[in-house]
């Protein structure tokens, strides 16, 4: 198991480490994991720091998130941040919409994945495939083989395959052995799908290919996601259609259990703050239930906010205390209060209690209401910048921490949570590196020592590593 901590320096600079990548036995329940994770904590010394917890969206973890909330909660550590201490990976989220539906395909699919690895299985076919697109002045790219597990490939294979159409039939005829011709009608099966599935592989993209893939930045997508269902789901094609509606209802179905923390998380990006919750709630839910759940993501902003009001005053609750300057106040009063005793022995105006409380209220009522750092934020305009401009969002925030000082803490708490577990899964994948036939006796804690030092080191030194998505395509 491995886990992967995302926190914010003290630069104001978005951090991930591998924390643990641990052997946990059989068998894996949540209650299991939920225990192993808790020892993790502890032993790091963060049992006290968690804001939130990402994972997959296997059974057993449903269970393991649950048991941890109900510790956090018995410490009181959870209120308000119980709405998202589960967020749920929205990769797989995504892979969930779309795989059950590729299974429609099947047919042209497994036909296009044949052919691809019979071509493979020989040099003399590639350079005869190739020599027949360099006739057909066709661009000389590559047949990608996808991996079945993962969509987003299948789609690549799908695309890269629709480049040769033309290709794969005159192959046949040459090679006898070659039987992985799609249809005239598949092929348009595949143009149709590849063009409905385009802006589900650009997301995937922009998820799988940030360094840190964090709150903000994804509801400003998923909307578009759902507003292309709600237009293909009138689509004149019964494939694309039914696919539509299916993706549709799971859609609904998860959308529903991340939304709080995606849509808190648009909110402290200053380029969206909530214009973007009033553009795309109607999307997703409608005219009619866009309203209520508006208010409700504006409850639980308010309510957030308040909890860090009352930790900061709380944190500062050892400082020289304002009413020094009050208590000195109330002594010159009772001095005067004795003056005017004796003014009034001589028949001057006396300033009774009744109208100095009356002068104090005028005073109130003459003064302007002070805001929040929330209120001001949220009337104050958009930040504007291009729309393909990378703000860095974080340090946004770090040079506002000084007029925002409590929105500012919280922003970077909310911007700091991870929407995908891609950062574990690519040091499980580097995992299956380092234990292979030949080192497979290694201790658990050496193996350990060598993929956390690893991470530690490159993360220190600078040094990326390339992602799984560009290895797969690579090979």
């Amino acid at each position: 198991m491995v886990v992967t901590g995302h926190f914010v320096d003290s630069d104001w600079v978005l951090q991930k480490r591998v924390l643990n990548f641990c052997n946990v036995p059989p068998p894996h329940t949540g209650v299991i994991i939920a225990d192993a994770l808790s020892k993790y904590f502890i032993d790091w010394g963060i049992e006290n720091k968690i804001f939130s917890i990402t994972v997959d969206n296997a059974s057993y973890n449903d269970a393991c998130v649950r048991r941890l909330r109900e510790d956090f909660s018995l410490r009181k550590r959870l209120s308000i941040a119980e709405k998202f201490f589960h967020v749920r990976c929205c990769a797989h989220i995504l892979n969930l919409l779309v795989q059950d539906d590729l299974n429609q395909l099947v047919d042209v699919i497994d036909t296009v994945r044949e052919g691809i690895k019979y071509l493979n299985n020989s040099e003399g076919r590639l350079n005869q495939f190739a020599k027949i697109t360099k006739q057909l002045q066709l661009p000389s790219r590559k047949l990608i083989l996808d991996c079945p597990t993962r969509w987003n490939i299948t789609y690549l294979m799908l695309a890269s395959a629709l480049e040769f159409k033309d290709v794969f039939p005159r192959y046949e005829d040459i090679d006898p052995g070659f039987h992985y011709v799609p249809s005239d009608y598949e092929w348009l099966q595949v143009v149709e799908v590849c063009r409905f599935l385009g802006i589900f592989h650009e997301i995937t993209n922009m998820i799988s290919g940030s360094d840190y893939p964090t709150s903000n930045i994804f509801l400003v997508e998923l909307y578009r996601i759902k507003d292309l269902l709600n237009e293909k789901a009138l689509d004149i094609s019964d494939q694309i259609r039914a696919m539509a509606l299916s993706m549709s209802a799971k859609f609904d179905k998860y959308w529903g259990e991340t939304n709080v923390v995606l849509s808190l998380g648009a909110i402290v990006d200053p380029r969206y703050k909530m214009v973007l919750i009033y553009h795309a709630f109607p999307i997703i839910y409608g005219e009619e239930e866009a309203a209520v759940k508006i208010d409700e993501i504006k409850q639980l902003l308010y309510e957030l906010y308040n909890e860090y009001v009352d930790t900061h005053f709380s944190s500062h609750a050892g400082e020289p205390p304002r009413q020094s300057v009050k208590r000195k106040h109330k002594e010159v009063s009772s001095s005067s209060a004795q003056s005017q005793g004796n003014v009034k022995k001589l028949g001057l105006p006396i300033l009774t209690g009744k109208k100095k409380f009356q002068m104090h209220v005028s005073e109130i009522d003459k003064a302007p209401l002070e805001k929040s750092d929330l209120d001001i934020y949220l009337e104050e305009g958009r930040y504007a910048c291009d729309a393909s401009a990378n703000l860095d969002v974080l340090g946004w925030w770090k040079g506002e921490r000084w007029r925002f000082p409590i929105l500012s803490r919280m922003a970077s708490d909310l911007l700091s949570i991870p929407v995908t577990t891609v950062a574990s899964e690519s040091t499980f994948s580097a995992g299956g590196r380092v234990i292979d036939d030949r080192r497979a006796s290694m201790s658990v804690e050496t193996v350990q020592m060598l993929l956390c030092g690893s991470n530690w080191i490159r993360n220190l030194h600078g040094i990326k590593t390339k992602s799984r998505d560009q290895s797969d395509v690579a090979e």
